[in-house]
């Protein structure tokens, strides 16, 4: 790297998932945003998917972008390509930096790595993942904070928690907020918020909306059990809606079988990305009642859509929605008391939805993308 010249870097696109769920949303948001600094910031290659491939050439007509292996689309061949392919492609486009956004990197690249670790949960809270991948991804983790010449965390606690548990360095761990789509995500129109309710089937209901995976972590069960017991005995009671991804915890059947049968509760698992500002926007509450997120990006978005949240005050959540949400346990009868308390209160409930609207505007891409860029400046030097 000649001093003064922007780092070449190669960001491994290839764990992106078809759904971009999270760490769909943050690479495409990252590089969305890298894409404005290209010849001033660094120079960028990008190895994704064959199915991205057209999308992040798009995005970014300045930057090479590779097309992966076929067989990268599985896990473990991704696992093994990662070791011996990716780093011979890193040697190929001349990377100074390799940055690997998920947890995991070579541990032979050839060049200075940095690993983006999305949050401690599997640490500090353990028993709501199945054991191997508990197993994996603390392995992960720690081989990252080892290997890698730079750490990016989403949040300052998922940083102080690697800290405290793991001994990490803290001069080489950086804080990148993530941001938010504000064209993707925004106060949807009456059309919007309409269009969604027809296909629900919800009419004129008014309904609880939760958009996330269904892990154990999330704390659906208690948020319907919480929901049920704030709404069982209302003259019309709102539906709740639970979007997102299947994930694996069967706790959510039982609590389901516990809903009295006057109630509406609807599953439609994934929404049209289109869909996604009616859908947050239309509700009278987004509940996101977790028990600890790296950085808690489905709140982030549901603000975003001016939509009033109710969420946990752990790990990360407060950084993210500060005093512009309303906060509760992961407990299913405080759940019910402050949910229940916020559909009684349509002034607070239009309070924290311009609150949110206005703290989302704080989180952007392009900060995000500086940070990165520092990052990879520093690894490369």
């Amino acid at each position: 790297m000649t001093p003064g010249s922007p780092p070449r870097v190669l960001v491994d696109a290839t764990s992106v998932p078809a759904d971009r769920g999270g760490v769909g949303r943050y690479v495409d948001g990252l590089l969305g945003a890298l894409s404005k600094v290209i010849g001033s910031g660094v120079e960028l290659a990008v190895v994704a998917l064959r199915t991205d491939v057209e999308r992040y050439g798009r995005m970014l007509p300045a930057a090479e972008v590779i097309a992966a292996p076929a067989a990268v689309t599985h896990r473990p061949a991704r696992l093994a390509w990662e070791q011996t392919g990716l780093p011979l492609l890193a040697q190929q486009v001349g990377a100074e930096v390799l940055h690997s956004p998920f947890y995991t990197c070579p541990l032979r690249a050839g060049c200075p790595v940095t690993v983006t670790v999305h949050d401690a949960t599997f640490f500090t809270e353990p028993e709501h993942y199945d054991k191997s991948r508990r197993t994996f991804f603390r392995s992960a983790i720690k081989t990252a904070l080892r290997r890698a010449e730079r750490v990016i965390v989403p949040s300052k606690a998922t940083r102080d928690e690697l800290i405290r548990l793991l001994d990490a360095d803290p001069t080489r761990i950086d804080v990148a907020y993530h941001g938010v789509d504000h064209a993707a995500f925004h106060p949807p129109t009456d059309e919007e918020k309409a269009r969604v309710r027809a296909r629900l089937g919800l009419g004129g209901s008014g309904y609880v909306a939760f958009l996330g995976a269904k892990e154990p972590r999330k704390n659906v069960p208690n948020l319907i059990r919480g929901w049920a017991q704030a709404v069982r005995d209302r003259t019309d009671p709102p539906a709740l809606v639970i979007a997102g991804g299947q994930g694996h915890d069967d706790d959510i059947d039982r609590a389901v079988a516990e809903v009295p049968a006057h109630l509406r509760l609807l599953r439609p698992g994934y929404l049209r990305y289109a869909d996604l500002p009616g859908f947050l926007g239309g509700a009278l509450v987004a509940a996101y009642p977790s028990y600890g997120e790296g950085f808690g990006l489905p709140i982030l978005e549901a603000m975003a859509c001016a939509a009033p949240v109710l969420t946990t005050p752990r790990l990360s959540l407060p950084e993210v929605g500060g005093d512009a949400v309303a906060y509760t346990s992961e407990d299913p009868n405080q759940i019910a008391a402050d949910l229940g308390a916020l559909l009684d209160d349509e002034a607070r409930r239009l309070s924290l939805a311009k609150a949110g609207f206005d703290r989302a505007k704080e989180f952007t891409w392009e900060s995000s993308a500086e940070v990165h860029v520092a990052a990879w400046s520093r690894a490369a030097a």
